[in-house]
């Protein structure tokens, strides 16, 4: 008597079910793997097997193919790199610490260039060591008092420089900021002195000119003292001669007209009136 083998309909309805869930998620898995996604101000280097293809994916949903190809997103928005430990000498032979900031960003169009040919630690092996020999080569051909005086000239100077220098490297320099310039105690003291000098011969000078102006001051209030005195003598140097007169006179007229003849007709005009009374 043959036996005869009953088939579960419940198993095989299970089997096909987990057959179709597998594909699906190799499906979807697959799909998946076939889109790549760049974020916005970003571009994506397409690599096949790792090896750079050339192609450069712009922001956005872009498809590749699953296994084989990978993208490498890449930020090309503006960056700032910092260095405050720049060391470097000026013209007249100061040592100079600088504090700098830097406004960056890769070109988006080179994206491919640049992590083929340099790779993405390009801060530390191109950025750094380019802004370290621009701060030398500037800094070089200023004195340090010029530094100062002329930052915006020394600003632009190296960011020209820089940019020059990043070219190449599929770099462009936005801004070049100077944040400060330390000197050595013993220049920072030379500073203080020089400038504690200049405002000591600043204040002798405005003494010197006050003096001078109370000087003349003081002159020309003299000489008008004098001249007053000198009025004031000659007016009572009149009176006292005409008091003596006065004194001096007998009630006759003089014979004669000399010095003070108005004085002497004047009194007879006098005389002459008293003696009708």
């Amino acid at each position: 008597m043959a036996e005869v083998i009953t088939v579960n309909p419940n198993a095989k309805k299970a089997r096909t079910i987990t057959i179709i869930i597998v594909i699906a998620a190799i499906l979807l898995i697959t799909l998946f793997s076939c889109l790549t996604i760049v974020d916005a101000g970003h571009k994506g280097v397409l690599l096949n097997m790792g090896a750079v293809t050339g192609k450069v994916l712009d922001e956005g949903m872009n498809f590749k193919i699953p296994f084989i190809q990978s993208v490498e997103v890449i930020d090309v928005r503006v960056k700032k790199i910092e260095s405050s430990s720049n060391s470097s000498a000026s013209k007249d032979m100061q040592n100079i610490t600088s504090s700098i900031a830097v406004n960056y960003r890769i070109d988006s169009s080179a994206v491919d260039k640049l992590y083929k040919n340099i790779g993405l630690n390009y801060e530390t092996t191109v950025i750094s060591p380019a802004i370290s020999e621009c701060m030398k080569a500037v800094t070089s051909q200023y004195t340090a008092e010029e530094l100062i005086t002329k930052r915006v000239e020394v600003s632009a100077k190296m960011k020209q420089f820089l940019q020059e220098k990043l070219a190449d490297k599929y770099i462009t320099v936005d801004s070049f900021n100077i944040i400060n310039f330390e000197f050595s105690d013993a220049y920072n003291k030379a500073i203080e002195e020089k400038q504690i000098a200049e405002q000591e011969a600043l204040k002798a000078k405005y003494d010197l000119e006050r003096i001078q102006i109370e000087a003349d001051q003081a002159i020309k209030k003299a000489q008008g003292e004098a001249e007053a005195m000198k009025l004031k003598n000659e007016q009572l140097s009149d009176y006292i001669i005409k008091l003596e007169f006065i004194e001096k006179w007998d009630g006759k007229m003089p014979m004669y007209l000399g010095d003070g003849a108005n004085l002497m007709l004047g009194m007879e005009s006098g005389a002459a009136a008293a003696s009708s009374r």
